[in-house]
């Protein structure tokens, strides 16, 4: 049996100590940080290193967590889940990719087998993504994925001097799994 955690480019894993580095070479591209979430200031190498080691020793088996995306051997950016409702049954989900790894499968791979964790392992019902407006290519992800427009909240986040309108996605457990089983 192969792992569910293993598609045919990447893997997702747990974030382990040593991995501070990569993330630390991200946070330092502008471009990526302010298309998943904002820019924030310089994190020193001791904080990298403070922020993998949490994730590395974070309780497992609880349904907010963040997992490494690897390629190849090299990690090439991360995947989280959020705000897991289990009365509701909904989650909500980001991805960041290293903008020297973007444009390759591996975002849309990576939500892939995260998608079937939390529908088919954890019994959520929906998971929900907020993309930043001015993100065209996460906004063709989602869709790609199946992922439909469910709203949009205007001039909703400030980045680049300016307010951009957040685009709210949705897909049920239902929308994405019936597709893989036929």
């Amino acid at each position: 049996m192969t792992s569910m955690w293993v598609g045919e480019r990447v893997r997702l894993r747990g974030v382990e100590p040593e991995d501070w580095e990569a993330f630390m070479r991200f946070s330092g591209h502008s471009g990526d940080m302010r298309a998943v979430d904002r820019v924030y200031p310089p994190r020193s190498a001791a904080g990298h290193r403070e922020w993998a080691l949490a994730r590395a020793t974070a309780a497992t088996g609880g349904d907010e967590f963040t997992l490494a995306v690897e390629a190849g051997g090299v990690v090439v950016g991360r995947v989280s889940t959020h705000n897991a409702d289990q009365r509701a049954g909904r989650f909500g989900y980001g991805i960041g990719i290293g903008h020297e790894y973007q444009r390759r499968g591996y975002a849309a791979e990576a939500v892939g087998l995260l998608l079937d964790f939390m529908f088919a392992e954890r019994r959520y019902h929906k998971c929900e993504a907020g993309v930043y407006a001015f993100n065209g290519p996460s906004l063709a992800l989602h869709r790609k994925l199946g992922f439909r427009e469910e709203g949009r909240l205007r001039d909703h986040e400030f980045s680049a001097g300016r307010h951009h309108d957040m685009v709210l996605f949705g897909v049920l457990a239902d929308e994405w799994l019936s597709p893989r089983r036929s």
